[in-house]
């Protein structure tokens, strides 16, 4: 955070991009993935799926929103915590604002069909169109618990032994038991 402070503007636009990046691509492969399951269920019944650019720009556009309440701290009581407890928080808060954002969209688009807004979000949840929103949600949910579970670790092993990690072969046996496992 401090190295971040003491950037030039160039260094922190690369770097804001880079992270952005890096989300973005995280997310897009998440959202392929449920664009994916619609186009095999969809074509099973002979019905064109169009909705790939609209999962880039959700894509895109959930990787900002996260990025940018990422630094957001919970509060004193959640920092205390054990970080699974941060992850579970901030992954309900996220997927309700999912929910929410959703439902809102729902609303914008079927306003002039429905006769106004919140008639357009009562429709909604009396159509066919609620189980779109909650597999999106619920696929989102999914997404964003992986990525708080992987900023904790980031956290706790930096950068550099992230990649490490992962670049490293998988271990046969663990070399030692973590203090206070019950696995």
């Amino acid at each position: 955070m401090q190295e971040e402070v003491n950037m030039g503007m160039p260094e922190k636009l690369k770097h804001e991009l880079k992270a952005l990046g890096i989300a973005f691509l995280y997310f897009t492969v998440w959202m392929g993935g449920l664009v994916l399951i619609k186009k095999l269920v969809l074509d099973e019944y002979h019905v064109a799926f169009v909705g790939w650019s609209k999962a880039l720009v959700g894509a895109l556009v959930l990787s900002k929103v996260v990025l940018l309440m990422e630094p957001i701290r919970l509060g004193k009581r959640i920092a205390k915590s054990p970080a699974w407890v941060g992850v579970l928080l901030r992954t309900l808060l996220y997927s309700a604002g999912v929910l929410l954002v959703m439902l809102l969209e729902k609303g914008l688009e079927g306003r002039h069909e429905a006769g106004g807004f919140v008639a357009a979000i009562q429709a909604a949840f009396k159509s066919a169109d609620i189980y779109h929103v909650w597999a999106n949600t619920v696929c989102v949910a999914g997404a964003l618990l992986v990525f708080n579970a992987f900023a904790v670790i980031h956290a706790h092993l930096g950068r550099k032994r992230l990649v490490k990690l992962f670049a490293l072969p998988f271990p046969e046996a663990p070399d030692a038991e973590i203090e206070g496992s019950v696995v």
